[in-house]
């Protein structure tokens, strides 16, 4: 989602200037004040003038953020959130290649929206690959330098950047071996995800 505005704002009985970020799924604000809250915990959305109101933990919140602006934050927090499957881009029409087994209950759910999780990679519209601190790019890499038809790929890794195999070294190791990022998908609270495609030819030096 992306939104982002510089404003007043008031949470709880904290108050002050910050920059208020709408994602997918929190509201964040920084600055003066210093919250974070996920979508689904929101209440009372509502649109009072200039200032965008809503009930966070108990806690009332309000975000000068002019009128135009709050009707617009109003009305995409009005719409529901993407599904997994959807942000995975996981129709009953996929057939999934998946790297090996996994116990993550969401992911489990979303892959089950598929038409099959046992595709080749050759026949597969979507791949799900964990990344196992880098052995399961490993193998996924190693399996497809003799595939012409390589699907579109999500690599599954630990949040945090305490994670021993995190988002920098996901791409790292990906981008070396010719394939481009094109999104970034929540999975869980602990797990997130990058989309690759192989490029069509190699990058020039």
């Amino acid at each position: 989602m992306g939104r982002e505005a510089r404003c007043a704002c008031r949470w709880g009985d904290a108050r002050g200037q910050v920059t208020a970020l709408l994602e997918t799924t929190e509201v964040i604000v920084r600055g003066e004040v210093r919250a974070h809250i996920r979508r689904t915990s929101l209440r009372d959305v509502t649109v009072r003038g200039d200032t965008l109101a809503f009930v966070a933990e108990g806690k009332s919140v309000e975000l000068e953020l002019g009128a135009k602006a709050a009707a617009s934050w109003a009305a995409a927090l009005s719409k529901p959130l993407p599904s997994l499957a959807r942000k995975l881009g996981i129709s009953p029409e996929t057939r999934l290649y998946v790297s090996r087994k996994f116990d993550d209950e969401g992911l489990l759910a979303a892959c089950a929206e598929g038409a099959s999780t046992g595709a080749s990679i050759a026949k597969a519209d979507v791949a799900i690959v964990l990344a196992d601190e880098g052995a399961g790019i490993a193998s996924w890499l190693k399996s497809t330098r003799s595939t012409r038809n390589v699907p579109p790929v999500w690599i599954v890794y630990a949040k945090g950047r305490s994670s021993p195999f995190g988002e920098t070294a996901v791409r790292d190791a990906m981008r070396a071996a010719g394939f481009m990022d094109t999104k970034v998908a929540s999975v869980s609270q602990t797990l997130t995800a990058l989309r690759f495609v192989k490029r069509a030819s190699p990058l020039l030096p």
